[in-house]
C-alpha cells in the first residue's frame, strides 16, 4: 500500500508541473513566432511595396508625375485654397485605390496563369485597364478648386484680345449670325463626339488584346491632359461662356442633343481650365494614336475632330487660343507619351484574366 500510495502522489504531483511546462512552451512559441513575424514584416513590406510598383506601367507612371508636380504647387500655395490638405488628402486616397488595382490585378493574373481563366480575374483584368477614364474625370473636376492656385486673377482678357487681333472679329459672337436650331443641334452632335473618341479606338486595342498600343494611347492622353492641367492652373482662363456673358443675343436653342449636352455641361461644368483646351488636347491625342496603331480610323476621326474644334468655339466653351493650345499640348502627349512606352516595364499587364469568346 505504500508503495501505491507514493506513486499515485507522485503522478498527481507532476500533473500541474507537466500542464504548467506545457503552457510555457506554448507561450514560448506564441513569443517566438509574433518575434518571428516582427521582424520579418519590414522584408514583407519591402516586398510587397517592390511588388505593387512592379504592377504599375507607364501610365501610373505619367498619372504620379502629374499628381507630384501638381501637389508640390498646391502644397507652395495652399494659402489661396479653401481646403488644401483635404485636396492632398484625396488625391494619396486615389493614389492607394490606383496601387491596391494594380496589385490586385497583378495576384489575380498569377492566380489565372496557374489555375485557368476566371470570371474573377476577367473583371479585376477590365477595371485594370479602364480605369484611366474616370482618373481623367476627377482630374478635370478637381480642376475647378486650382484654378486661381498660382494666378489669382483670370486671364481672358488676353485671350480675348488675341482672338480680336487673329480674325478681326470675337469670333463666338460673330458665330451668332448662323444659329438655327437644326445647325445648332450639329455642332452640339459634333462637340459630344469628344466622349467617345477615346472609348472607340481603347475599345478596339483592348478587345483585340493589344496591350502596348492600348497602354500606349491612354499614356498619350494621360501626358497631353499632364500638360495642359498644369498650364491652366499657372494661367488660369474662364472661358467666353463666363468672360463673354450678356454679349449675346440669345441662348443656343436646339433638341435633345443640345439638351443632353447642357445637362452635361450644367453638373459637369469646371468654371475655368479651358487654356488650353482639354476636348482638343485629348482628341488630338487619340487621333495620333489612331494614326499609329489604326490608320483606317483615323481618317474616319479626323473630319469629326475638325468639326469638334469647330463646334467648341460655336457653343461658346473656348476661345481660338484654346484650340491651338489643345492642338500643341495633344501633340506633346503623344510624343512624350512615346518616350515613357520605350521604358521597361511600360507595359505589366497581359491576357491573364481574359476569358476567350
Amino acid at each position: 500500500m505504500n508503495g501505491e500510495k507514493i506513486r499515485l502522489m507522485e503522478t498527481q504531483g507532476a500533473a500541474p508541473a507537466l500542464a504548467v511546462s506545457d503552457a510555457y512552451e506554448e507561450e514560448a512559441e506564441f513569443l517566438g513566432a509574433t518575434q518571428g513575424m516582427t521582424e520579418r514584416a519590414p522584408g514583407l513590406l519591402r516586398r510587397e511595396t517592390a511588388a505593387t510598383w512592379a504592377a504599375c506601367g507607364a501610365f501610373e507612371r505619367a498619372a504620379f508625375a502629374y499628381f507630384g508636380v501638381s501637389s508640390v504647387l498646391i502644397a507652395l500655395f495652399a494659402e489661396h485654397l479653401r481646403h488644401p490638405l483635404r485636396l492632398l488628402g484625396v488625391r494619396a486616397l486615389l493614389v492607394c485605390v490606383v496601387l491596391g488595382l494594380c496589385w490586385i490585378q497583378a495576384r489575380s493574373a498569377e492566380r489565372c496563369r496557374a489555375e485557368g481563366e476566371s470570371l474573377a480575374g476577367q473583371w479585376w483584368h477590365f477595371w485594370r485597364h479602364w480605369y484611366p477614364h474616370l482618373f481623367f474625370l476627377f482630374c478635370f473636376e478637381e480642376l475647378a478648386q486650382l484654378m486661381t492656385l498660382v494666378t489669382p486673377n483670370w486671364q481672358d482678357a488676353k485671350l480675348i484680345a488675341f482672338d480680336y487681333w487673329m480674325t478681326g472679329v470675337h469670333p463666338s459672337v460673330w458665330l451668332e449670325q448662323f444659329v438655327t436650331p437644326g445647325r445648332n443641334e450639329f455642332m452640339q452632335l459634333a462637340y459630344l463626339t469628344y466622349f467617345v473618341y477615346l472609348l472607340v479606338l481603347g475599345g478596339i486595342l483592348y478587345f483585340r488584346r493589344e496591350w502596348k498600343a492600348y497602354w500606349s494611347v491612354m499614356t498619350y492622353s494621360m501626358v497631353g491632359y499632364s500638360i495642359g492641367y498644369i498650364i491652366a492652373m499657372l494661367f488660369p482662363i474662364e472661358s467666353p461662356w463666363f468672360s463673354m456673358a450678356g454679349m449675346w443675343k440669345a441662348p443656343l436653342n436646339g433638341g435633345p442633343i443640345t439638351a443632353t449636352i447642357n445637362f452635361i455641361e450644367h453638373y459637369g461644368r469646371v468654371r475655368g481650365a479651358a487654356f488650353p483646351s482639354a476636348h482638343v488636347a485629348g482628341s488630338i491625342a487619340v487621333l495620333w494614336g489612331a494614326w499609329r496603331f489604326r490608320r483606317w480610323l483615323f481618317w474616319v476621326m479626323a473630319p469629326m475632330v475638325f468639326l469638334m474644334c469647330v463646334s467648341t468655339i460655336w457653343g461658346r466653351y473656348h476661345y481660338i487660343a484654346d484650340i491651338f493650345g489643345g492642338m500643341v499640348t495633344g501633340t506633346l502627349g503623344y510624343f512624350v507619351g512615346n518616350w515613357v512606352m520605350e521604358r521597361k516595364r511600360a507595359v505589366t499587364t497581359d491576357s491573364s484574366g481574359m476569358l476567350s469568346f
